[in-house]
């Protein structure tokens, strides 16, 4: 079969010819039908060899749908045929997390070796795919998989992020998102069917920025240090209850804590880094928290695939052959893309 795979460290990824996959005891093939391509990748693509963990040849993807191809010995209430979205961190099934759904945080995953597709197992981005366990699969129903496999990811991680903020963001309230990519203008929409807050989005690109108000953004402004006072001239003042940052690098960092009201949340969603201070001698706002969320659970990719289907949550997609998926990946690199790029085996 066909699937791109990153190869050696510091080259763009390769669409190449490996064997097709049979499941084992357990396990799920899917005939992949999207897969959506993913900042994530593009930054383990970048780290260099001393920091690189997850294993070569790598076939990427870690947003993947597809049909229930093959079942493997022991499988039960699955039907061959099903069109599946799959669920991404992978964990070990057993530890407290794990049985709470909440595989994103498993406490054994490490240790054990266990590592989500695309992101250390082999990924979406072929004809096949190995799925590990049933329980990682969600049914799409009729969701048409290119226009939401990116919810796996792009719709599941800001929901996550989202959801623990909630009670920050009663009507009166005010979010703003930073960063209005992949991820991002879905933040938007889902601020707008989950909230009754003014929802406001900073980029440092028109075009996404015009994105943001097609998806609802009441306001938009560019993503520098005048920002801080629009925004906060928005808010008579007091700053804003919820800062979602997709970028996190030091500038988007300083100007979430710039903005953030007193007891507001400042949650970093995106792969950057960079430092705040904190502490009582800080410009930090009295109570503001500050969280690093990461994925979402298994039940919140059934309630993220629920809000799809009942407030039409829309994933702005280009798509691509599976030939032509090192192409999206170059857009990707070179900041080319407006919303999500999808791959169509």
């Amino acid at each position: 079969m066909k699937a791109l795979q990153y190869r050696a460290i510091g080259q763009p990824p390769e669409v190449v010819e490996i064997d097709t996959p049979e499941p084992g005891p357990g396990q799920v093939r899917l005939k992949v039908t999207a897969a959506g391509v993913c900042h994530s990748d593009e930054y383990i693509m970048s780290l260099p060899q001393s920091e690189y963990i997850y294993g070569l040849p790598l076939t990427l993807g870690h947003e993947g749908a597809g049909v229930v191809d093959r079942i493997g010995d022991g499988v039960q209430n699955i039907e061959l045929g099903t069109s599946m979205a799959v669920y991404g961190p992978w964990g070990c099934g057993m530890c407290y997390e794990c049985a709470s759904g909440k595989e994103n945080y498993c406490r054994n995953a490490a240790k054990l070796g266990i590592a989500p597709p695309g992101l250390g197992a082999p990924g979406a981005m072929a004809e096949y795919l190995i799925v590990d366990s049933p329980r990682h699969l969600i049914p799409l129903g009729d969701l048409d998989p290119v226009q939401n496999v990116s919810l796996t990811d792009a719709g599941l991680t800001p929901y996550h992020a989202i959801k623990g903020s909630l009670e920050k963001l009663p009507s009166g309230a005010t979010a703003v998102v930073i960063g209005v990519g992949g991820l991002g203008h879905v933040a938007v929409q889902i601020l707008r069917a989950m909230t009754a807050a003014t929802v406001v989005a900073l980029d440092i690109d028109e075009a996404k920025l015009n994105l943001a108000t097609d998806v609802g953004a009441h306001y938009t402004f560019p993503s520098e240090p005048g920002a801080v006072d629009m925004v906060r001239d928005l808010t008579g003042g007091r700053g804003v209850d919820a800062v979602f940052d997709f970028v996190t690098n030091q500038a988007t960092l300083d100007l979430g804590q710039a903005m953030v009201a007193a007891q507001g949340d400042q949650v970093l969603v995106g792969v950057g880094s960079g430092t705040l201070p904190v502490g009582m001698a800080a410009t930090t706002a009295w109570e503001a928290s500050i969280r690093a969320p990461y994925w979402g659970s298994r039940s919140e990719l059934f309630e993220v695939l629920d809000l799809a289907r009942s407030e039409g949550i829309n994933v702005h997609t280009e798509t691509f052959t599976l030939d032509d998926a090192p192409a999206a990946y170059e857009k990707l690199k070179n900041n080319q893309l407006i919303g999500r790029a999808v791959v169509v085996p």
